[in-house]
């Protein structure tokens, strides 16, 4: 008998020891959001800029593709959280996406910051196709990127520690991305601008596909022979009734609008209102700051619950940009608001990601169903899809009222009133909805011991 249960004993702690997640399977994890990071963040702090600087298409068709773009690739996200929950290969269910999507996902990249020798429709055309597929192969990258994390370890601490070096890895590839690609197409083009932005994304691309490569070699996905299947018709279920979830996708989508319209906007008005292309890298590069933020979350939380930390992320971040509003062309006023600006809206984002899988034991509690895949996949994906979409038409819109001229060496003071008013105020303006819906949604919150409670006890029958 004392053999057997040393027998046991054994094999309980192998299988412990088999649940921890090695430290460099938590690295290679982190490996797929700076890769995601490093091609999709040129793509939201550059894309209208190119468009209308680069590429040689006109302000207003450029936010219009924008838009439409993004409302087309919005309805990816849940069918890329559907795809996932009813994938089943040898590698798992989340994990052989990254093998699948990587190359397409470089390629397609690739090809919309590349200016073909067409003109005309032709070359909208050829624009809004490959600016589709672009954004559709990254929500197929990005979507497992959250699915798969429960799937690597059944460890919580271990889980925790993934993602805080999957958000640090994933700043590192924005870091990267904002910073250094436009003086390195500028180093590898010259005067042409156009073959300089398709050399500098294209090393871009390759350094991507390699790392999600990497990632997906490394990974090992378990616990998942007895997943149960979410039809498409119960994941739809879930979100019956589930207003936190309603809440938290509404104000996370106006956040992505607010955050979107600052970043679209941030070339022009440092090259057009401050007359010096070298402070959009500068301030690109102090983005990074938004770590700090990210990493002083949890304890705001203890104080001010969820909610409450959004909220007052939020205001920091109108905050920040009053100051720069405020700032003229002093540049340490400038730096310091938009230090401040960032360190808010980075926190706020890294809120809503939490929220929206509380709201998935919500769906539970209240529908019998946990879609995971589906409902963090519109929380997540579909907001910053629809709300990147607004965020670069909005703009666009403004900016074309105003007089803007696309491609030009100067605008004109009415225009350059339009960039400003675009970059510093038009963000304020839409933040404070967001900043409304958070505070609706503290009543939800609230309520969450009782679902927690309630589930536990339904788990435990």
């Amino acid at each position: 008998m004392d053999t057997v249960s040393d027998q046991k004993g054994s094999a309980t702690k192998v299988q412990k020891l088999d649940e921890r997640l090695p430290f460099h399977r938590k690295l290679t994890y982190g490996f797929t959001d700076m890769s995601g990071n490093l091609l999709y963040c040129i793509i939201s702090g550059y894309m209208l800029y190119f468009f209308t600087n680069v590429f040689g298409m006109s302000i207003g068709t450029a936010g219009v593709l924008l838009l439409i773009g993004r409302i087309f690739d919005a309805v990816g996200a849940p069918v890329m959280g559907i795809l996932v929950d009813h994938t089943h290969s040898k590698y798992g269910k989340s994990r052989p996406w990254f093998l699948w999507m990587s190359l397409p996902f470089a390629i397609f990249v690739w090809l919309l910051f590349t200016t073909p020798s067409l003109t005309g429709t032709a070359k909208i055309m050829y624009g809004a196709i490959i600016y589709i597929l672009a954004d559709l192969s990254y929500t197929a990258v990005s979507t497992p990127i959250t699915s798969v994390l429960p799937n690597l370890t059944l460890n919580s601490d271990d889980r925790q520690v993934a993602n805080s070096i999957r958000l640090v890895l994933g700043n590192v590839g924005n870091f990267f991305a904002v910073t250094f690609i436009l003086p390195f197409a500028n180093f590898l083009g010259g005067s042409n601008h156009q073959k300089g932005w398709s050399l500098a994304v294209g090393v871009y691309a390759i350094v991507a596909f390699v790392f999600l490569v990497i990632a997906f070699f490394d990974m090992r996905e378990k616990n998942i022979e007895n997943d149960k299947i979410i039809t498409i018709k119960e994941s739809f279920r879930a979100a019956r009734g589930n207003w936190p979830w309603i809440l938290i996708v509404l104000a996370n989508l106006i956040y992505w609008t607010a955050y979107m319209t600052r970043s679209s906007t941030l070339a022009y008005y440092f090259q057009y209102n401050m007359h010096n292309e070298n402070y959009i890298s500068l301030f690109n590069g102090f983005s990074i700051i938004q770590v700090l933020g990210m990493a002083s979350v949890p304890l705001f939380v203890k104080f001010l619950r969820k909610w409450g930390t959004t909220v007052f992320m939020l205001v920091l971040t109108c905050l920040g940009q009053a100051i720069m509003g405020f700032s003229g062309n002093n540049l340490t006023g400038l730096l310091i608001g938009w230090c401040i600006a960032c360190i808010g809206s980075g926190s706020a984002c890294t809120m809503f990601f939490a929220m929206v899988g509380d709201t998935v034991d919500f769906g539970e509690w209240k529908n019998g169903i946990r879609a995971n895949g589906f409902l963090t996949a519109i929380g997540a994906s579909f907001c910053i899809q629809v709300g990147s979409g607004f965020g670069s038409f909005i703009p666009a819109e403004v900016l074309k009222a105003f007089g803007f001229q696309s491609g030009a060496t100067s605008q004109s003071t009415n225009a350059m009133n339009g960039i400003s008013f675009s970059f510093l105020w038009l963000p304020i303006i839409i933040y404070i909805f967001s900043v409304l819906l958070m505070i609706v949604y503290r009543k939800w919150e609230m309520h969450e011991p009782v679902v927690i409670a309630d589930l536990e006890k339904r788990h435990t029958v």
